[in-house]
């Protein structure tokens, strides 16, 4: 197949991988600002599809982690097809998921998508263990640390706050809420958007159009753009299940698990990680419903959830490998 249309067809799946992200994904950011009633549906998706929109310009530092850290484009022989293999896959399970109302990680279906790809392509030795083993670091820690400072802001809050009245406090919280969801969704932006350029960016080094990893500009606009309109179309599925599956959410709870959420997202970010978005916020969630009260908590949801965030990077490393070799069956 020629170079071109290849790079075609992978800034096409590359975008729409953006989209889906973008309804799949971004729900976690404003679930719990719905579920409170801080925001209604319409405002909280126009601000969340805004807010990507700008986080997704502002920092390249996770797609050049992307395109670069999981193997190396200028050495495959066919990596054009592997992150055609890539995207198909990532994409066909963040369907399957969100028509199950499941908030997995898109960040995991990326990553263990391409990784499937390039064993199926090169085998384990195209794998760059360092920097795959880096990103994997990064995706399992980041859960923990979001539960556990989740945990610890809520007991702050509560310990703050102790001698308000109920009604008072939620008052308040539901007012700060709005800037919370603002603050979640914009650093959803920094940290997801980027996925997508960092593959279409190994798209363009690896069919030689340019010989560095730093993400031209349409690129990022495209990107942009793509998950900000994938925001608007909104995830309702989704939303049920964070905002009000794991525990009945109040408004002190919903902007502790928002600040602790971006503030782990953004962390990362800066430091060039990229992270589950659906993990971190989950993981926030669950934390904060710990320490308002443990029993509340409905467990057996979180154990679902936590069982598919086991199994998306194994299962999508099967299907894209399944697809290269399709299409390498077929076209190669």
């Amino acid at each position: 197949m020629e170079p071109m249309f290849l790079i075609v067809i992978v800034v096409i799946l590359a975008l729409s991988f953006d989209f889906i992200n973008g309804f799949h994904d971004t729900a976690n950011a404003i679930a719990t600002s719905v579920s409170t009633r801080a925001l209604s549906p319409r405002n909280a998706i126009l601000i969340a599809a805004s807010l990507n929109f700008i986080g997704a310009l502002t920092f390249t530092g996770v797609a050049k982690s992307i395109g670069g850290k999981v193997a190396d484009p200028s050495t495959l022989d066919h990596g054009m097809i592997i992150i055609v293999a890539t995207l198909i896959a990532a994409i066909a399970w963040n369907l399957i998921t969100w028509w199950f109302g499941i908030p997995s990680s898109s960040s995991h279906a990326l990553i263990g998508s391409m990784a499937g790809a390039v064993i199926a392509s090169a085998g384990f030795a195209g794998i760059n263990s360092s920097g795959f083993a880096s990103i994997i670091k990064g995706l399992i820690f980041s859960p923990i640390i979001a539960f556990v400072i989740g945990f610890i802001v809520m007991k702050l809050v509560y310990w703050i706050f102790a001698n308000f009245s109920p009604h008072r406090l939620n008052k308040n919280f539901r007012t700060m809420q709005i800037v919370t969801a603002c603050f979640q969704s914009f650093t959803h932006g920094t940290n997801d958007a980027q996925k997508a350029m960092g593959v279409i960016t190994f798209a363009l080094v690896a069919g030689g159009l340019q010989t560095d990893l730093e993400v031209p500009l349409w690129v990022k606009i495209s990107a942009a753009t793509a998950m900000g309109l994938g925001t608007s179309v909104g995830g309702w599925k989704i939303i049920k299940t964070m905002g009000s599956k794991i525990f009945k959410i109040e408004p002190a709870n919903g902007v502790s698990a928002d600040l602790t959420s971006a503030s782990v997202i953004l962390g990362a970010t800066l430091t060039g990680f990229p992270v589950s978005t659906t993990h971190v916020v989950t993981s926030g969630i669950l934390g904060v419903g710990a320490a308002k009260r443990f029993r509340d908590v409905k467990w057996n949801v979180a154990g679902k959830i936590i069982v598919t965030w086991f199994i998306t990077i194994p299962i999508s490393a099967i299907l894209a490998g399944a697809v290269f070799k399709l299409i390498e069956l077929l076209f190669l």
